[in-house]
């Protein structure tokens, strides 16, 4: 039925074809006919246990273990015709993805067996054609705007002969058909800071896609997160594209009714195998063939997928479908083989035969234009990125100030030019380090994209990397070295000579371009930050001790020395004393420094002053400023080379997870629920008068003014208990705001402020935040807040330790926790465990089921839901609802916002809330009046449409077609006024409601820390076990670092040189500094590098204490248990791998690399190394605490731990005194002024002849005469008590920090319920 849009009704599919006209506005130009064949496709994975597992698994069966496949498809046979549109629709774990993936060429790993073709007109090379992926995730660049994302995406997509105007038009029109208009100049945004909405950010990704202007399209599951509204709009421009002569295959959960005429062709699985795969208008009819047919009234595609689901919810029931479901494999088993003769089928009429030949994809664009136009893309990410670019500069400017400070002015004494050796140390490798910490992580940020787009064709690797640089050429990589040596050079007291500070630019400019590129190979290799930054860490390990610093380089074992011709830090380093100590002067003795006695250079006793001397104590040659320069430009070209081959021919797939050997839900349908009366429970009504939110946002730029958005108009609507209350409405309508808003989950900050009007009432009161926290519980849209390590049992009787009251005994705490665990009908996944993205656990519909258990293990009152069924397909949605109906009819008060509600459960809607994009109301009511308030204004719903699916279209400005949309927009705006003035805030009726004072005694308190803090030791405890490659990381990187150490310096000798190279090993114990900070941050990404095949290292992101905080910031919101009990659980669970780290580090350096083997020192050593490691944690909690931005803290943190190790004694031995107070905080400063008298103690050391001064003896002669030379020759004992309390010390800042995170600073400019006890005061 078609109605006249300005009627209110959106064209339905059934007017498609007539309106054609209208809706081909893509000014695309043609693309070659592609037929698509699948072929007895089949694909295996090998779930046999690998790495650790395996070996735990022989050692436990005393045997091998014998390989084991899981099916994930088996033998799929379709034809895709071009000019068609393909659905590919099943339940959750059919295999939909991974036949999309497998068409694509997208899978790759050791472990899969894939036999069967695809083929591309009879071709099986994908890379013959021109195709084009949308994946069920958006890589975006997060500050740019809508427009320009397309605009980019169409210079790399669309090159020459397209002209600038046609590319414009183009993406003009992609703007308008995907309904972006409204967001084109909105930026993508991001977690951090918010922009488009999930369903934008979904349109915008087919958009960049569109451009490509493919000949054959996938997409998985592009409808997800998006309204029902936007989700139609969407697939009918994706058939106006197939009747183009496009060959679109698309995978869908819940499609609605309308949606499944716009399907050509359909491919129905189920477990991985096909119950149908043939033209949609012969689905129905060969399923009425063998018995099943469509009732009236019933959305085909929903029909379908509850046809093939095994349907869990009693016994009799698995039995039957399951019996039903082998039945239709076995029937179109038999389909196939009577039809295996037949020719193949029509295509699409008013189309060609597609060609007999393959069209290679010869549209890629130039060299020149992809750096263009990449360099630009790149530049202005740069620059909105102020956080970004500070990090790099001020990082510099900080460095070079502070060092310069610390090596200030330094003078031509024996301690002047130690320092100095220090300082030209620091210039060379620590400025280096920071700058390849940062660009590591900005790499796996945009790593992300260049798969992609690398993957289609769109950009190449040289393109790539040259655009990088070029774009950051007078932003980062000219004004960071620049700034540092400028500062440093000056402030150090070098010698104020034009040629030699152009040298020191030139190298430090030179290490700067190392570090970049170096980054680039380590995340070449590895795409996560803590797999890069570990290669990092190691290579740069490597690179400092081989310098010759640490070490003196002929001192260097034999069988490790030829790594210092492989470390660019020796040879920048060396120009770099060159430069300084023999350099730009004719005397062959090199520079003469202060020596205390007379007759110059000649005297012997003066030796140790001259500049030769001290190049020769280094170990370097004379002449080593020019070679040195040139090799460090041939590591800049090599390391750039080296990370375009591996970024080349490295190829970056999907990885495959360990997964179980079934992904049946067997959850659905197992809820026990009872149903009470309201009488009987203390229900919970909630009323909305004249609600309304707003944003002020700043910017980091504070000379930009700050921008007030309006996120949701005043809202007038009561929820009620025993009912479904649905809030419904498109993308950007702010339903996730107003939960938020409910619950006081809106916080302000120095950047966003929320301003909110009108009141939030529970029966009839404004409750204090507590109450509301105890009455009210909150369902997140995902189910990150379960700990994947756990089975569903152990999450829900630790959230029932965490969240019951103390009134309650261990055992009734378990009893309630088993009572929900069957009420959810979760008994039979009761011992799987959750799973993650790497370890395949129950499935997506039982994890919601264990979230939702474990919200109503406190019986609260009013439950709210964000997107419940969001991602779930339309059987397993289903089952959700029926869970929901049965709270509600347990007196409970539920608030859900839905996106695609099937078409059979809105009778169970309750009240309904309907909000119009920009947060206006539209109706708010009952939900069986909802149609006759429509149809009192003109609006009446067809009997064949979903109620929701009509509410949603009539609400939705259509921005695809410029004629339409003015319609669409007042039709909208007459809406909203109608509601306004029909419905104007009224005074409540009060009579039947509760005593408001009831809901004091339902406030809920805090676990007690006593309680609190044993369950969470064991929890994490247990978690950490089951994932033994976190354990293995956690002790292998200190270890790792130990054993590079004890290559270099084993044996340490005691002739003169070795001083150098006993102090050096003392030094390099701060690099456990880093250690600690990295294993915070990300040791558990660690993993990925030892026990996951090739690619699955991306699929893996955890961070340890990010992560952990992320699980605790959701707990905490719901008042679970205090921070102290957070805290030191999360303490207490590192201490055992530090303290192993510790004695692991002491057998290492102290047994095997030669250090005096006491017992004292041995004990000191562990104690040092612990402490280090413990500190470092500290100041990764406190920088992940304190900034949000990943990048600026890892850069800040870096920053701070390098101007420690250069204060700690050993690089710099004159420190100004008001930078030698503030390094009483640093725990380096205490480690050195322990270590270096227990280690030093006792040691004599030898000379040569040529070493000795005047009188003979040699220029140090005792442990005690280095300890007083470098000033280290204070009590020992006071500096390891020192040492500990700073460990103490530093973990309680890292705890107040927290603290006052968690408190918001004591801001009281919160949103919600903070906002309404200052009114009520």
């Amino acid at each position: 039925m078609e109605k006249d849009i300005e009627a209110g009704v959106e064209l339905t599919a059934s007017s498609f074809h007539s309106d054609g006209a209208e809706t081909a506005g893509l000014s695309l130009q043609g693309v070659d006919a592609v037929d698509v064949v699948v072929q007895n496709l089949c694909l295996r994975i090998d779930i046999s246990p690998t790495g650790f597992s395996a070996l735990k698994a022989s050692l436990t069966k005393k045997t091998s273990v014998a390989q084991d496949y899981k099916t994930i498809i088996n033998n799929v046979n379709a034809h895709m015709t071009c000019g068609s549109l393909t659905a590919i629709i099943g339940g959750s774990g059919s295999g939909k993805t991974s036949l999309l993936n497998s068409m694509s060429h997208r899978m790759s790993g050791g472990r899969l067996k894939s036999t069967g073709t695809v083929l591309y007109n009879g071709d099986p090379k994908l890379t013959r054609i021109r195709s084009a992926y949308v994946m069920q995730q958006d890589i975006l660049l997060p500050s740019l705007t809508v427009r320009e994302t397309l605009l980019y995406a169409a210079e790399l997509r669309l090159p020459p002969p397209t002209t600038s105007d046609e590319r414009r038009r183009v993406v003009e029109d992609v703007i308008l058909e995907l309904g972006l208009k409204d967001c084109a100049n909105t930026r993508i945004g991001n977690s951090i800071h918010k922009g488009c909405s999930g369903g934008e950010k979904r349109r915008t990704s087919l958009g960049v896609q569109m451009l490509a202007n493919p000949s054959v399209l996938f997409l998985d599951e592009v409808t997800t997160g998006l309204d029902a509204t936007s989700a139609f709009q969407l697939i009918r421009t994706l058939k106006m594209l197939a009747r183009k002569g496009r060959t679109i295959v698309v995978t869908i959960h819940q499609p609605r009714s309308e949606i499944w005429g716009l399907f050509d062709r359909l491919l129905l699985l189920t477990g991985g195998s096909p119950v149908y795969s043939g033209s949609v208008a012969k689905c129905i009819p060969y399923f009425e063939d063998l018995g099943y047919a469509l009732p009236p009234f019933v959305n085909p595609a929903e029909f379908l997928i509850d046809l093939v689901a095994v349907d869990t919810r009693s016994t009799e029931l698995e039995a039957t479908s399951s019996v039903r479901v082998e039945s239709l494999k076995q029937s179109w088993n038999d389909y196939l083989k009577g039809e295996a003769l037949q020719s193949e089928e029509k295509g699409p009429s008013g189309l060609s035969d597609p060609q007999t030949h393959t069209v290679p994809n010869n549209h890629r664009s130039s060299l020149s234009r992809q750096v263009r136009v990449l360099t630009a893309r790149t530049l202005k990410v740069t620059v909105r990125d102020p956080l970004g670019v500070a990090a790099s500069l001020v990082e510099a400017t900080v460095m070079a100030v502070v060092m310069g400070w610390i090596f200030l002015s330094l003078d031509g004494s024996l301690s002047g030019i130690r320092s100095k050796e220090g300082a030209l140390y620091s210039a060379a490798s620590l400025q280096s380090y920071l700058i390849l910490l940062f660009e590591v992580y900005r790499l796996t940020l945009d790593i992300e994209l260049f798969d992609r787009e690398h993957g289609e064709g769109v950009v190449g690797v040289a393109s790539f990397l040259i655009s990088r640089r070029l774009a950051r050429i007078f932003v980062e990589d000219i004004p960071v070295p620049l700034i540092f040596s400028v500062i440093f050079y000056f402030m150090a007291g070098f010698r104020p000579v034009a040629s030699q500070f152009l040298v020191f630019l030139a190298i430090t400019l030179l290490c700067h371009y190392i570090a970049v590129s170096f980054a680039t190979v380590c995340i070449a290799v590895s795409r996560t930050f803590a797999g890069a930054s570990l290669i990092a860490n190691m290579g740069y390990t490597i690179q400092s001790l081989g310098c010759g610093y640490f070490v003196q380089s002929n001192q260097i074992p034999v069988y490790v020395r030829w790594l210092k011709w492989t470390a660019y830090i020796f040879y920048a380093f060396g120009a770099l004393a060159a430069n300084e100590f023999v350099g730009h002067t004719t005397d062959p003795a090199g520079q003469f420094y202060d020596c205390p006695v007379g007759g110059g250079a000649a005297n012997p006793a003066c030796k140790q002053y001259t500049g030769q001397y001290v190049m020769e104590s280094l170990g370097f040659p004379s002449e080593w400023v020019t070679r040195p320069i040139i090799i460090l430009l041939a590591f800049v070209i090599s390391f750039y080379l080296g990370a375009g081959l591996i970024l080349q021919y490295y190829k970056a797939g999907i990885g495959i997870p360990r997964v179980q050997k079934t992904d049946q839900d067997y959850s659905a349908g197992k809820e026990k629920m009872m149903t009470r009366s309201l009488d009987d429970v203390r229900a919970v009504y909630l009323w909305l008068e004249g609600y309304s939110l707003d944003i002020q946002t700043r910017s980091y730029m504070w000379w930009k003014a700050a921008r007030d958005i309006s996120i949701l108009k005043p809202i007038t609507a009561n929820f009620e208990p025993g009912v479904l209350n649905v809030i419904m409405g498109p993308s950007g309508s702010g339903k996730t705001s107003l939960l938020n808003a409910i619950t006081g989950r809106l916080h302000s900050s120095m950047m966003t402020n929320y301003h909110t009007q009108g009141k939030i009432l529970f029966n009839g009161a404004s409750p204090s935040d507590a109450v509301v926290r105890s009455i009210c519980a909150y369902v997140c849209q995902d189910d990150s807040s379960l700990l994947p390590g756990l089975t569903v049992r152990e999450n829900l009787h630790f959230a029932a330790g965490l969240r019951l009251p103390t009134s309650l005994t261990r055992q009734e705490k378990i009893r309630r926790a088993e009572a929900v665990l069957l009420k959810m009908g979760l008994r039979d996944c009761a011992d799987n465990i959750v799973g993650s993205d790497v370890v395949k656990g129950i499935s997506g519909g039982e994890k919601r089921r264990v979230t939702i258990a474990i919200q109503i293990l406190t019986e609260p009152r009013v439950l709210m839901l964000d997107e419940p069924t969001s991602g779930l397909d339309a059987f397993t949605a289903c089952s959700i609802i029926d869970v929901l109906r049965g709270l509600a009819d347990e007196g409970r008060t539920l608030i859900l916002t839905v996106h695609q509600p099937r078409s059979d459960l809105f009778k169970h809607y309750g009240n309904v809330l309907l909000l119009a994009r920009g947060g206006s109301p539209v109706y708010a009511g009952k939900g069986s009046l909802m149609l006759p308030h429509f149809a009192s204004l003109g609006f009446t719903c067809p009997t064949t449409t979903n109620p929701a699916d009509f509410a949603l279209d009539l609400i939705t400005v259509d921005l695809q077609h410029s004629t339409r949309e003015a319609a669409s927009r007042e039709k909208v705006r007459s809406l909203v006024a109608d509601w306004e003035e029909s419905h104007p805030p009224s005074a409540r009726a009060t009579s039947h409601i509760d005593t408001p004072a009831e809901l004091g005694s339902l406030s809920r308190a805090m676990t007690p820390f006593h309680i609190a803090f044993p369950l969470l030791l064991r929890r994490s405890l247990i978690n950490f076990r089951r994932n033994p490659p976190s354990i293995i990381a956690r002790t292998t990187q200190g270890l790792s670092l130990a054993i590079i150490l004890t290559l270099f310096f084993a044996p340490i000798k005691s002739d003169y040189y070795s001083v150098q190279t006993r102090l050096g090993f003392i030094q390099e114990f701060s690099s456990l500094y880093f250690v600690g900070m990295l294993q915070n941050v990300a040791v558990s990404e660690y993993k990925t590098l030892l026990f996951l095949p090739k690619n699955a290292s991306d699929a893996w992101r955890k961070q340890v204490y990010p992560d952990e905080k992320e699980v605790f910031y959701r707990e905490h919101d719901d008042h679970a248990y205090s921070i102290e009990a957070f805290f030191l659980q999360y303490t207490l669970a590192e201490v055992p791998f530090e303290v192993l780290t510790g004695l692991l580090w002491a057998i290492l350096t102290v047994l095997a690399a030669g250090l005096p083997r006491t017992v004292s020192l041995f004990f000191v050593v562990a104690f040092n190394a612990f402490a280090i490691v413990s500190c470092g944690e500290s100041v990764g909690i406190i920088f992940n605490t304190l900034v949000s931005h990943t990048g600026f803290a890892v850069s800040l943190t870096s920053t701070v731990m390098s101007l420690a190790m250069v204060m700690g004694g050993i690089m710099s031995l004159d420190i100004p005194s008001f930078l030698q107070a503030w390094n009483h905080l640093s725990p380096i400063k205490w480690s050195m002024g322990g270590l270096a008298p227990y280690s030093l103690h006792g040691v004599v050391f030898t000379c040569t002849d040529f070493q000795r001064l005047q009188g003979g003896e040699c220029p140090i002669n005792s442990g005690e005469d280095a300890l007083r030379l470098y000033r280290l020759d204070g009590d020992a004992k006071l500096n390891v008590m020192a040492l500990g309390l700073c460990v103490v010390g530093y973990r309680a800042l890292a705890y107040g920090i927290l603290k006052a995170r968690r408190t918001k600073w004591g801001w009281k400019g919160r949103s919600g319920k903070g906002k309404r006890e200052e009114e009520r005061e």
